[in-house]
């Protein structure tokens, strides 16, 4: 048998008000479908005001939608609201709790809200997971910004949902609080809960996520493997230093894009299913210039994001 999705959502829509008179509704979603496979690590992306904080909106219960449906573990979140929303924990962008409750009041007050009796509570488990348990008794307020990220991750688990969703949580973080937020998420994941996230920062979601779909404009875009997607980018970039000054970028029919970027060095864009690294330098040769050192970069996930979404 297959494995039912974690989250199914099927031709999703919203659409808001006109923001004025004489003006048409704004759609934020135009009928978005995609499942979310269980276990995995699933990665939403487009730019801002695609529709991705909309989508998430729905998923907890904060917006509602104008048309389509979406399944949260099996439970479709119109005709069953109370089991989807059990079934998931969202974590917002915004720092969202009371500064003058402990961590530990916060996460037993989580708890009160659904209905959890005090046996089965699990605050000291969540603290220790997320390495709080030291600052139980600190006033929230006094917290760190990565305390209070890795805080609002407990606070979302506090009633063991098997997903978890994460909005731009790394969002204005620095490298080393990422890591960590990062090392958290993969050993919730590895404990079989299924992640999905939202994430501006591309290398992060390739590095993580088996597999992503990226909306923009409210469409979906694109729904593959990572890997897969990352195949998509056609562009490759060539760095090519000649042995003396280049008069001028050189340009041939068989280049995407050439600029000089220091006197000897040429970056060269080419299409990988026209032409070869090999003939690219041979082009070059053919103008005079003997090649001294030679760096290709691969397409990467942003490549493929900006030739989708045409964000420059």
């Amino acid at each position: 048998m297959t494995t039912p999705p974690a989250i199914r959502i099927d031709n999703l829509v919203k659409e808001y008000a006109p923001p004025g008179p004489g003006e048409p509704p704004k759609l934020a979603l135009k009928g978005v479908s995609f499942d979310v496979p269980q276990g995995g690590i699933f990665g939403l992306l487009g730019p801002n005001g695609a529709g991705k904080s909309t989508l998430i909106n729905i998923l907890a219960g904060l917006v509602n939608k104008t048309g389509g449906s979406a399944e949260i573990w099996g439970f479709d979140i119109g005709e069953n609201p109370r089991n989807a929303k059990r079934s998931i924990g969202i974590v917002p962008q915004e720092i969202v709790f009371d500064p003058f409750f402990t961590p530990f009041e916060v996460l037993e007050n989580q708890a009160g809200f659904y209905g959890i009796p005090r046996s089965e509570r699990r605050s000291e488990e969540l603290l220790r997971a997320v390495h709080l348990w030291d600052k139980k008794d600190a006033y929230a307020r006094t917290l760190s910004g990565g305390m209070k990220r890795r805080l609002l991750i407990a606070k979302a688990m506090v009633h063991s949902p098997p997903i978890l969703v994460l909005d731009e949580p790394t969002a204005g973080v620095d490298v080393e609080l990422r890591r960590q937020l990062w090392e958290l998420v993969t050993e919730l994941n590895g404990q079989g809960v299924t992640v999905v996230l939202t994430t501006h920062y591309l290398e992060e979601a390739e590095q993580l996520c088996d597999r992503i779909a990226i909306i923009n404009h409210g469409e979906l875009i694109a729904d593959k493997p990572t890997r897969e997607l990352v195949g998509m980018a056609r562009e490759k970039i060539v760095a090519v230093t000649v042995d003396k000054d280049l008069g001028g970028p050189i340009m041939e029919e068989a280049f995407t894009r050439a600029e000089v970027v220091e006197p000897r060095r040429l970056e060269i864009t080419y299409d990988r299913d026209r032409t070869s690294a090999g003939q690219v330098l041979a082009l070059v040769q053919s103008h005079g210039y003997a090649i001294e050192d030679v760096t290709t970069r691969e397409a990467d996930l942003e490549d493929v994001f900006v030739q989708l979404t045409g964000a420059g």
